[in-house]
């Protein structure tokens, strides 16, 4: 027996079987229905249940709590009827092919006091496509899988580019800074993720990443000016101290290349002697624009920074079809998570 499902508004259907989620089916299918994470944290595969029933795996504890009725995480819901469901933001090509790949490790550098660099080299004549704010996996021996955003623009792909945080109790992220060595092997699968640029939007672009979900905004940005995109955007990087932001030569290498671009740090945790904003990210965001119904916001970093974002914009006039998001987490096989492995 299989289901039928339904997508709406463009009326798509695919077929899905018992215990396989809605998700996989969707993908299986070559149906580019968005997602994140895949382990019912991020919230980026949300649709809305308009007909049908379906069932979650006992115990999770998702971003479906506090949401209103009716919502659907595809990621991690089954199909017990045939369904109907509404699902915006269909963005990501079927055309986009996962790969799983080996890699050489060819370059570890210390941005800071806990982020590391990691250059990735394919194999000769091996390339991923991917669209810039996708991330990867690596996958472990165990066949654990740990994923991290994609920090190079598509343009620039002899390499793959990772930002990497060091995390208390991570298990992987500490085997990354204290024993990988250059030039090991590596096992990975990508492209993964809904978390694109949305290119032929007329709409300005504020984004907004936390700790190291700068590393996918920095695709977006690097492909943003390599495609001569002419539409304003807004950067906020909120961290705790100065020490925690990197890489501070490239906002200024960007604002020289980009017409319409500005970029806001912010401290939540400010040294005595910073000058700038400080606070929650979010709150300087909305401070600033105060009226946010005219932009597309793009958010990347921890799930409690982007669940307060997703409240105050929309308080401040945004709507769900306009704010697109990776959220990290922390310790799970999968997950979309710039900051942290465990």
């Amino acid at each position: 027996m299989t289901f039928k499902i339904q997508i709406r508004p463009d009326e798509t259907t695919f077929t899905a079987a018992p215990g396989e989620t809605v998700l996989e089916a969707a993908l299986r299918q070559g149906i580019g229905l968005p997602y994140g994470c895949r382990n019912g944290q991020c919230g980026s595969c949300i649709g809305h249940l308009v007909s049908g029933s379906i069932g979650y795996p006992s115990g999770l504890i998702t971003a479906l709590e506090g949401k209103r009725a009716g919502t659907c995480l595809t990621c991690q819901a089954v199909a017990t009827s045939d369904l109907v469901l509404e699902v915006a933001q269909r963005t990501v090509p079927a055309q986009i092919e996962v790969r799983t790949l080996p890699c050489r490790v060819e370059r570890k550098e210390r941005l800071n006091h806990d982020v590391v660099r990691l250059l990735l080299k394919l194999p000769e004549q091996q390339r991923i496509q991917f669209l810039a704010g996708q991330y990867l996996e690596f996958i472990l021996r165990d066949g654990r899988k740990r994923a991290f955003s994609i920090a190079n623009a598509p343009h620039d792909d002899a390499r793959i580019e990772l930002h990497i945080r060091q995390v208390a109790g991570g298990e992987f992220t500490r085997h990354i800074f204290d024993e990988l060595q250059e030039k090991a092997i590596l096992r990975i699968q990508g492209p993964l993720g809904s978390f694109i640029l949305r290119e032929d939007s007329p709409r300005p672009i504020i984004m907004m990443g936390g700790g190291t979900g700068f590393a996918p905004l920095k695709g977006m940005i690097e492909h943003a000016i390599h495609i001569g995109l002419d539409r304003p955007i807004r950067l906020y990087w909120g961290v705790r101290s100065r020490r925690d932001l990197y890489l501070p030569e490239l906002p200024l290498q960007w604002a020289e290349r980009l017409a319409d671009f500005t970029f806001t740090p912010v401290l939540s945790e400010p040294d005595p002697d910073w000058q700038g904003r400080t606070g929650w990210v979010h709150e300087v965001v909305s401070e600033e624009h105060p009226a946010l119904s005219d932009f597309e916001i793009y958010m990347s970093g921890p799930p409690a920074m982007i669940d307060a974002a997703r409240v105050a914009f929309e308080h401040h006039g945004s709507g769900p079809d306009r704010m697109f998001s990776d959220a990290f987490t922390f310790g799970a096989d999968r997950q979309p998570e710039s900051t942290a492995s465990g």
